[in-house]
This record gives C-alpha cells, structure tokens and sequence, in this order.
C-alpha cells in the first residue's frame, strides 16, 4: 500500500503565455532560486529555499530543484497549447528528514493575457511507518503550505518581472 500524498496548488500571472513559457524554458531553476530566495541569500547559494509558517512556527528548508524534462503541447481544435515542466526536489542538508518531491508544472493560458501555473505533485513521509503518523498529524499541512508558497511565490517573481520587461 503507497503512502504517497498528492498536492496541487495553482497561481496565475497577469502576462500572455508565450512570454511566462518563453523565461520558465530559458531558466526554470533560475526562476524557481529568485522566486524562493532573498538577494543576498541567492548570491551565496544554488539552492532554492522552501519556507512556511505553522502554528506561527517558521520552518524552512534549502532545496535542489531539478528539472526533469520539459513537455511542450501545441494547441490544436480542442485545447489550447501548454507547457508542463516536470520537476524533483529534495531538501539539500539532511534530504532523508524531509520528503523528495515529485511534481508537475503545466503553465497554459486562462485568456490571451493570464497565463495559469499549476503545480501537482506527490511525495512520499520520511519514517516509515512513524513518518507515516507524524504525516498525518502535521508534516502533509507543511508539505502542502511550502508548495502553495513556492507556487505563489513563482507566479510572484514572474509577475514583477515579467512587468518589469519591455514587450519585444
């Protein structure tokens, strides 16, 4: 029997899908290290940083985000085109505490200016049978609360860059 659970979270981004397809294909893990990481905390590392707040208890964990593939689908009659970065990421000190991550990132327009991010993904609890228990009482609600944060935080930085560039 897998113990794995499912996430999903989702944000949009206020600019039209070929411009947030065009920089998440140039640079994912790049998008993904400013969106998670201050300024200073990114020029001294490569990891991305994942972080939630918890019964006002802060927990954060510094990631390796990698990107797996990228799936490009075009629009056809019956949908329209998408892109869906698959991804992996595990904590970078101490990765057998904390859950490897294993998740989707289908980036499609909603109309010819918004643009949907939406993330699925599933993990397995640390522990065994005891992460199992201490998964159900409350590491699901941190796993589930680091990837609504990182989510928004993406679809944050593509906003206020995206925003910041001129329309070629």
């Amino acid at each position: 029997m897998s113990t794995a659970r499912q996430i999903r979270s989702y944000d949009y981004v206020n600019h039209p899908y070929d411009r947030v397809r065009d920089v998440l294909k140039q640079n994912a893990v790049g998008v993904f290290q400013s969106a998670t990481k201050a300024a200073t905390e990114r020029a001294e590392s490569v990891a991305a940083e994942l972080h939630v707040d918890v019964a006002g208890l802060g927990v954060k964990a510094d990631v390796h985000i990698v990107v797996k593939g990228i799936e490009e689908k075009p629009a056809d009659d019956i949908s329209s085109a998408s892109t869906k970065l698959l991804l992996e990421w595990e904590a970078t000190t101490l990765p057998r505490l904390f859950p490897l991550m294993h998740g989707e990132l289908s980036v499609y327009p909603l109309t010819t200016t918004e643009t949907q991010l939406d993330f699925c993904g599933t993990y397995q609890p640390p522990f065994g049978a005891v992460g199992k228990t201490m998964n159900a009482i409350v590491l699901h609600r941190i796993a589930e609360a680091s990837v609504h944060r990182f989510v928004n935080d993406v679809a944050g930085y593509l906003r206020g860059t995206l925003a910041g560039q001129r329309q070629l």
